[in-house]
């Protein structure tokens, strides 16, 4: 049984085609991986059959009396309130339901016998509802899966104003879960769990009765989850039937098959054409000449497969530094109030160390506090001789104007036009993007960008914060080639062991160090 069919939709932005004539239905059950490079328009896709965005062509048909779960990273959450309070949140029908019984209690005293039992039938059927869906436990409910993605630690009662960027993602996706829509579709709900959750929602989804339609580029991920995968590439959508590695090799045998049957027919227009060059001028032959043209005129010509920009990484190293990196010294991370015990840290050039740990332990604040954007809360860093240090941000300002030319000109305003483009073209970015505004692109896309401002700048010390959200699978592939080739020293903090676990010499583990409970 169908729940969701896509018929023919096309789309575009400006003069780019994102889809043309694209079909897709999502049947009873399925999981499914919406998968493509950066930029292809999964996101897109998503706002399109979700009805946030009309499609230029084509009709979206959802069966009837679903409920749709969207993870929406965007979603605002209102200063004043408690997770609790927005976690309730997903259950706010059932709390209208409970306020129509009380007031069907208030209008009892006062209506006729035939009307007191239409009004005890009504609380009848609600007070089913309300048990069929464990109203009465709620709270149970609400710990359950809380602590599942990590928000007991943080502690229910704190101000959802007050949250990290991932603890906020973990907020909606937690709400999500508690609502149990019918169809859940999640947009790289990964991106900013840890280790720990990720395999907590790693076993709910494997469990989920109902359908899902997922992004993302966490192909572990995608491999223990999904069983069905719709590719989109070059505007086009297709289906494939398992897990991302079964799509993989169906999808490299689908590419040899069509850049053979493209070699094979060019080599026949080729012997057509040079047939009619050298016939069509004799007399003799001028008709055999014609008719070769008309074979030649009827064929319907393969397009060449087109293979994407590859984006191509390397980071500038600047002169060596002194042996000494930093050393920290009896330092607590934090703002307002401390996050970790006292730490003594010490990091030598030539090292290169992950940092792990659940969200909201510091470990964004452990590295602008290293590199002296922030105060520690007590304590001291010492940073070493002839430090050069690249630092990659976790996200970028949410309303950049700028465009993708202009963010990276602005930073390099000796370079010419031309070699901004071509900087921005070796990070797999395309002549569309480069004059696109920063809030415009992709969260890819908008990666990438930023990593081509790194690129360009001599550094000696990479400080990296979750570099691989958003990327996809071979931006991410090439990123951490070029990491593995750097020869200065990395410090990056990462929620994919298998990023980096074959590259760095160390770990840290932040909930060594933490005063909170994990």
């Amino acid at each position: 049984m169908s729940v969701l069919n896509v018929e023919s939709v096309s789309h575009g932005f400006g003069g780019r085609k994102i889809f043309e004539e694209v079909s897709f239905r999502l049947l009873k059950g399925e999981h499914v991986g919406l998968v493509g490079a950066n930029g292809e328009g999964k996101s897109t896709f998503l706002d399109i059959i979700t009805g946030k965005l009309m499609p230029d062509k084509g009709k979206v048909e959802w069966s009837n009396r679903v409920t749709v779960g969207y993870l929406d990273q965007h979603t605002v959450l209102t200063k004043g309130k408690t997770i609790r309070d927005v976690l309730k949140e997903a259950f706010q029908g059932m709390f209208d339901l409970e306020a129509e019984t009380l007031e069907i209690y208030d209008r009892m005293g006062s209506v006729s016998e035939a009307e007191m039992n239409k009004l005890l039938e009504d609380v009848g059927e609600i007070q089913t509802i309300l048990e069929h869906n464990s109203f009465y436990m709620i709270d149970t409910k609400i710990e359950e899966i809380a602590n599942g993605l990590g928000l007991g630690e943080i502690g229910l009662e704190k101000d959802v104003a007050d949250l990290s960027g991932g603890q906020r993602t973990k907020v909606l996706l937690t709400k999500l879960l508690l609502q149990n829509p019918s169809i859940l579709i999640l947009d790289e709900p990964t991106n900013f769990l840890d280790v720990e959750h990720i395999e907590w929602l790693k076993r709910y989804l494997i469990q989920y009765e109902n359908a899902f339609i997922l992004v993302s580029h966490d192909v572990p991920f995608l491999n223990e989850v999904i069983n069905v995968i719709y590719h989109v590439d070059n505007a086009e959508l297709t289906r494939y039937t398992g897990n991302y590695e079964q799509f993989m090799a169906l999808f490299e045998t689908r590419k040899v098959q069509e850049l053979k049957a493209y070699d094979k027919q060019q080599k026949e227009v080729d012997r057509l054409e040079d047939f009619i060059a050298r016939n069509k001028a004799r007399i003799s032959t001028t008709g055999r000449a014609k008719s070769r043209q008309k074979q030649l005129e009827k064929m319907e010509l393969i397009e060449k497969p087109r293979e994407k920009i590859q984006p191509k990484f390397r980071f500038r190293e600047a002169r060596s530094p002194g042996k000494l990196i930093f050393e920290a010294k009896h330092i607590v991370l934090g703002y307002d109030e401390p996050l970790t015990r006292p730490l003594d840290l010490m990091l030598e050039r030539g090292q290169k160390v992950a940092i792990r740990g659940v969200n909201g332990l510091g470990k964004s604040t452990l590295l602008k506090t290293l590199l002296g954007y922030i105060p520690a809360v007590s304590g001291e860093v010492e940073l070493g001789d002839y430090l050069y240090p690249g630092y990659f941000e976790q996200e970028s300002s949410r309303r950049n104007e700028k465009t993708a030319l202009d963010e990276v000109w602005g930073e390099y305003p000796g370079m010419t036009n031309s070699e901004v483009r071509g900087a921005l073209a070796r990070c797999g970015l395309t002549s569309e993007h480069i004059s696109t505004k920063m809030m415009v692109l992709s969260g890819g896309e908008n990666a990438k960008v930023r990593l081509c401002k790194l690129m360009l700048k001599d550094v000696n010390w990479l400080v990296l914060d979750e570099p691989t959200n958003h990327l996809d699978v071979d931006a991410k592939a090439e990123l951490k080639r070029a990491i593995k080739e750097y020869k200065g020293t990395v410090l990056v903090v990462s929620h994919e062991p298998e990023f980096y676990e074959d590259w760095v010499t160390d770990v840290w583990n932040l909930e060594e160090w933490t005063t909170k409970i994990v």
